[in-house]
Parts: C-alpha cells; sequence; structure tokens
C-alpha cells in the first residue's frame, strides 16, 4: 500500500485511459488517413503504360474499364479517365482508364447509293467512316450519291472494312446544258456501247434482259433516229436504255423495209 489516497489512484486511472483512447483515435487517424485527399493527375491522351506509372505512383488504383476506337488518338493511348483530371479524391482511390482499341473493327459497309450526299454524310458518322474525297459525274440525280468507292473501287453495301476507312462519294452534278446527238449504239456490243455512252457523259439505263458483255445491242432508248428520219437530241447526263440481243443486228440501207416475216 502506498500512501496516496485512493482519489488520487482514481484519477491516474481515469487519466491513463484518457490518454490510450487518444493515442488510439490519433493511431487509427494515420492508419486511415481520413482526410487525405489527392488530385487525380490527367492521363487523357497518354499510353496506358504511361498513365498506369503515373497514376500508381501518386498513390491511385487503376483499372482498365473498356476499349473503344477512335481513328483520330493513338492506339492503347486514353480516351477518358473518371474520375476526371483535378478532382480532390481520397488516398486509395480507383481511377477508371477507357482506352482506345489497337486494330479497329471490322463494320459492314452501309448503302450509300441513292442517298443525298447529306444523308450519305450522316450515315458514315453514325457507322464510324471517314470522307475521303468527292468526285462528279453528269448525271440527272445532281447531289445524289451515284457510287461508293473504298481504295480505289466500288464498294458494295455489307462488305466489311474497318472502321474509320476512308470512303470516295461519286456524286451527280446535273444535267448538262448542251444538247448533242444520240449515238447510234445498234450493233455495238455491251462493252463498246457502255464506253461510247460513258466519253459522251451518258449513262446507261436498263439493260434488258440483263448485262453480258458478249451481247450486241439490238435496240437503243432514246433511238438515233426519229421515226421522221431526224436525229434525235440528248443532254449530258440523261440515260439510254439498251435491249440486248446474243447475235449481231443486221442493218438494212437507208430507206429500205424489212421484208414482212412469214406466218
Amino acid at each position: 500500500m502506498t500512501g496516496k489516497p485512493l482519489w488520487v489512484h482514481i484519477l491516474t486511472g481515469i487519466g491513463i485511459v484518457i490518454l490510450l483512447v487518444v493515442v488510439f483515435l490519433q493511431s487509427l487517424h494515420l492508419i486511415t488517413r481520413h482526410d487525405k485527399t489527392l488530385t487525380i493527375p490527367a492521363v487523357t491522351g497518354k499510353s496506358f503504360a504511361e498513365a498506369r506509372q503515373i497514376l500508381e505512383s501518386k498513390g491511385f488504383e487503376v483499372e482498365l474499364q473498356d476499349s473503344i476506337y477512335n481513328d483520330t488518338a493513338k492506339p492503347l493511348s486514353v480516351l477518358r479517365q473518371f474520375p476526371d483530371a483535378e478532382a480532390l479524391v481520397k488516398v486509395n482511390r480507383t481511377v477508371y482508364l477507357t482506352i482506345n482499341k489497337a486494330i479497329p473493327p471490322l463494320i459492314e459497309m452501309p448503302n450509300l447509293e441513292g442517298l443525298s450526299f447529306r444523308s450519305a454524310e450522316i450515315s458514315m458518322n453514325q457507322y464510324g467512316l471517314k470522307l475521303e474525297d468527292t468526285l462528279y459525274r453528269t448525271d440527272f440525280a445532281k447531289n445524289s450519291v451515284l457510287e461508293q468507292q473504298y481504295n480505289g473501287e466500288r464498294i458494295k453495301a455489307g462488305t466489311k472494312v474497318p472502321q474509320g476507312s476512308p470512303i470516295v462519294l461519286i456524286l451527280g452534278s446535273g444535267l448538262g446544258h448542251e444538247d448533242f446527238s444520240v449515238p447510234d449504239l445498234v450493233g455495238l456490243n455491251y462493252n463498246d456501247a457502255k464506253v461510247l455512252l460513258e466519253s459522251n457523259g451518258l449513262n446507261v439505263g436498263s439493260v434488258i434482259p440483263g448485262i453480258d458483255p458478249n451481247a450486241f445491242v439490238g435496240r437503243q432508248s432514246p433511238e438515233h433516229m426519229s421515226p421522221d428520219g431526224r436525229v434525235n437530241r440528248i443532254r449530258q447526263g440523261q440515260s439510254v436504255d439498251l435491249w440486248l440481243q446474243a447475235d449481231k443486228p443486221v442493218r438494212l440501207p437507208a430507206g429500205e423495209v424489212p421484208e414482212p416475216v412469214e406466218q
């Protein structure tokens, strides 16, 4: 037994308990760093490896949230981060990153032919395609898409192409202002007739019964000559319909009427 009164021992015990509680709370505060915050650095545009190194060096966890494709960004670069840059967050907070794919995904080429130029632009943006160039061809369908091309060749709708591919659109420029004689195509094979039409700024219209490079033109519309013997006129951008046949038609001398076929 000591000579100190009981109340001294009680106060001493209470003081020790209070001291232990304070030390415990301070230790807990240091361990959890409850009010410790950091500013998230900006890593958008950096490579994933560099962004991860920067964030982890600052005490953040890093998690890959998603990968999408953007043809204007570098492969595997960070497109988005969450939380955003300059945000104040607690230590050990996880930062989620969205990166750019290294290889563009394949998509189906949409059908742009027949659309107006504006509608074609909207469709290309929706599919993630780029407009490389626009070329014009004489055609009555002014500013309408006559043909879609990829790598210099006409491309069919549904063909697989990489997202972000450059596409060339052939547009109609409208009808020409001057008219000229309808070319005489009867007796030519289909390919020669097509070349002659295109060289005059004309289009192949309907082909009956169907395109056959080895078939001959037996009839055309509009015809070269009118029934009264005058040469028909046509403007650039218009179309000529063709009727094909297997045998080359026999041309009769001018003014001669074919003999009637016996029934």
